[in-house]
């Protein structure tokens, strides 16, 4: 059986899962907060979550783990047929991570966690976080899913890169990125309508304030 390690709060750990849960694959999940320790590193090279226990070994980086499960299990195809189809639905998945998740995680220390970010490196992930909305309207669909009718591993990574950067931009920009977005908007309000992403949202906030007191112990 495969085992999914990570934890709850962390959205990369359920953008692999929800993919899981879609595919109604049977799986473990392992507790694994990562870090630096020569124990944790043995499972993640990197020290990073999420990561996917399967017979052959621990594999590490969600995108490649997205894709291992899709070569590999059965259940709901989450690639559609055809070369260029695939490879633009990895396309999206790719700016969705490089132009709007990487910029809203800048600013999640004060958007979720009490902290303080330095004024410049705002300024910067803000600008980068509208180019890279902007990027996502020009080159998405939304009919209704992000590359059409079918939902793909670019709507696993929309599902829990858009809803944390509309966060920020609400809690740290005082501003709704998603404003002159509304097909956005709309399938974030599809997924939330969804049974796994539902059950996600349960668990996240069930381990949330476990979580919160690591972050303020500094043992994260």
């Amino acid at each position: 059986m495969l085992k999914l390690h990570g934890f709850a709060v962390s959205n990369y750990y359920n953008m692999v899962k929800l993919a899981l849960l879609e595919k109604g694959l049977p799986f473990e999940e392992v507790l694994f907060f990562g870090g630096q320790s020569p124990q944790a590193l043995t499972i993640s090279p990197r020290g990073k979550v999420p990561v996917l226990e399967t017979e052959h070994g621990f594999l590490s980086e969600t995108s490649l783990i997205l894709d291992y499960i899709e070569q590999t299990q059965p259940g709901k195809a989450l690639l559609p047929e055809g070369a260029f189809a695939q490879a633009k639905v990895r396309e999206l998945a790719k700016e969705i991570e490089l132009y709007i998740e990487l910029p809203a995680r800048a600013c999640f220390p004060e958007a979720f966690f009490g902290a303080q970010v330095d004024p410049v490196i705002k300024e910067k992930a803000k600008g980068e976080l509208l180019a890279g909305l902007a990027t996502l309207k020009r080159n998405a669909t939304f009919s209704p899913y992000v590359t059409g009718e079918q939902m793909t591993i670019a709507d696993v990574m929309f599902c829990f890169t858009v809803d944390l950067a509309y966060a920020v931009g609400k809690k740290v920009f005082n501003m709704d990125v998603l404003e002159d977005f509304p097909q956005a908007k709309a399938l974030l309000e599809h997924f939330k309508q969804n049974p796994n992403v539902q059950k996600i949202a349960a668990d996240k906030e069930a381990q949330m304030p476990a979580f919160l007191e690591m972050v303020r112990s500094g043992k994260r």
